[in-house]
């Protein structure tokens, strides 16, 4: 399965039988005051300087949120889309749950965006879903609805299957839904990671579609939080996961490899190449 995201000239092909594709996370200012301080003031440096590190760290895809209290998030997405557009060909993952916000900066991203994101609730499958087909976008899909993230993998597999089944009811094909199968944190929940991976494996083998995980949140109010993520990772991706929004300074290393591992690097060249290009400091 592909499903194809563009940017002005850079397209992204996130597949199930290709390499995994990253999509960078930090132009988001939930827990980052000073991405959240930048945007009040509207210091769009700082922003362009985040995409051009993740970008230059490995980031296929960026994702895009700007949600600060405070803030008019119909405005300023836009604004941020349209700095970011003409600086960089990449793609951009439009990141919020305010359908005004996304419907106006979609009218001005540049090739085919990806909607971060439409999740099982009645009013998200209403607002959301037909903003992805007009625009003729891709979607990620949270396996989540009115009574909030099932604890089992069967609750989970259900509201995929059914956002799957309200995307095909409008004509936005499977390939261009990306499920996120959500991941709780380990520290509060012993078995939320395995209850992720078992949703990962059900959902790649009944729909075979594309996954997304946002690794971050399974390490949550623990030591060493990169080591866990990093792990997690490379686990989500045994199972069938085909992109995550991540940290790409600290985490395409780790992804890397793991391609290489799996068969998806021929001859080491992507792996080599990152390597040599990214060489750790020496402690």
């Amino acid at each position: 399965m592909q499903t194809l995201v563009c940017g002005k000239t850079k397209q992204v092909k996130v597949d199930s039988e290709g390499v995994f594709t990253i999509i960078g996370e930090k132009i988001n200012p939930t827990g980052r005051k000073k991405l959240a301080a930048a945007l009040l003031e509207g210091n769009l440096d700082y922003v362009r300087e985040l995409a051009a590190n993740q970008i230059n760290a490995g980031a296929d895809i960026l994702d895009v949120n700007v949600g600060v209290p405070g803030a008019d998030e119909e405005t300023l997405l836009s604004k941020v889309v349209k700095m970011l557009a003409d600086a960089f060909d990449v793609p951009f993952c439009l990141d919020s749950p305010n359908p005004k916000a996304l419907a106006q900066a979609l009218a001005i991203t540049p090739g085919k965006p990806l909607v971060n994101s439409v999740n099982g609730k009645q009013e998200s499958l209403q607002e959301i879903l037909p903003l992805v087909r007009e625009r003729g976008a891709s979607v990620i899909g949270l396996t989540m609805d009115e009574q909030g993230i099932p604890k089992d993998a069967d609750g989970r597999v259900k509201i995929a299957g059914r956002i799957l089944e309200a995307a095909a009811k409008l004509g936005i094909p499977a390939e261009d839904v990306i499920i996120d199968p959500l991941v709780l944190t380990v520290g509060a929940e012993s078995l939320a990671g395995m209850v992720t991976l078992q949703t990962i494996e059900r959902v790649h083998r009944e729909f075979e579609v594309n996954i997304n995980v946002g690794a971050s949140n399974v390490s949550f109010g623990l030591p060493e939080r990169d080591t866990i993520n990093a792990a997690f990772l490379a686990l989500t991706i045994g199972m069938g996961a085909t992109c995550a929004i991540t940290d790409p300074i600290k985490f395409t290393r780790v992804l890397r490899a793991v391609d290489l591992l799996r068969g998806k690097d021929g001859y080491a060249v992507r792996y080599v190449k990152y390597i040599r290009a990214h060489p750790l400091e020496e402690k």
